[in-house]
């Protein structure tokens, strides 16, 4: 009883918090709670499904945080981040932007988290043959962490592909490059235990 009691004033202090700062997830939960303790369950999930899409737009603008942004010479979009709904569930959470430069040439960054490229690269790591058989792909690594770089001779194109941990997918691809330079330059930028932190708590 002492709990319920207290758990009642925590709801309470939420709402009274809510109303103060005009915080539309909170003010959001309260309604699900009037609702719900009125049996209006429609309105009650609505209104929860409300608040669970601005935390994962909240959570979204808080993860592009970590994308790095442009190095000198360079330009880039905006960055994009996917967090919920139905792409999450299948290719898991996702974060991209690219960069550019005048002359064509571009970068873009993806941080993936849980995403099905692990399994694939994870063989691929740990089965020589498979790389032996693709002669454009080589042995990478970048602070320690262990990846592939996928390049054609004569082609501006270059992959790089790292395996951070065992749910983390760092990949960056590049076109009009002479060399896997910019590559390296963008992934030097990353704070890879703030990205460890976010992705995989």
């Amino acid at each position: 009883m002492k709990r319920s009691a207290q758990a009642l004033a925590l709801l309470l202090a939420l709402a009274a918090l809510a109303r103060a700062q005009g915080d539309e997830v909170l003010d959001q939960i309260e309604t699900a709670r009037k609702s719900y303790e009125a049996g209006q369950y429609r309105p009650a999930i609505d209104a929860l499904n409300f608040a669970i899409a601005k935390i994962q737009e909240q959570m979204a603008a808080h993860l592009a945080r970590l994308l790095p942004e442009p190095l000198p010479g360079w330009k880039a979009d905006a960055p994009e981040a996917q967090t919920g709904g139905l792409a999450t569930m299948i290719a898991g959470t996702s974060l991209s932007r690219r960069y550019w430069r005048d002359d064509g040439a571009n970068v873009v960054l993806n941080i993936l988290a849980d995403s099905p490229l692990l399994s694939m690269l994870t063989a691929a790591l740990s089965m020589p043959l498979i790389m032996q058989s693709n002669p454009n792909m080589k042995p990478y690594a970048f602070r320690g962490q262990r990846g592939l770089l996928e390049h054609a001779p004569g082609s501006q194109d270059y992959t790089l592909t790292l395996l951070i941990g065992g749910r983390l997918v760092i990949e960056a691809k590049g076109q009009g490059l002479t060399d896997p330079k910019p590559l390296d330059a963008y992934l030097e930028r990353l704070d890879l235990d703030a990205v460890r932190a976010a992705l995989t708590p």
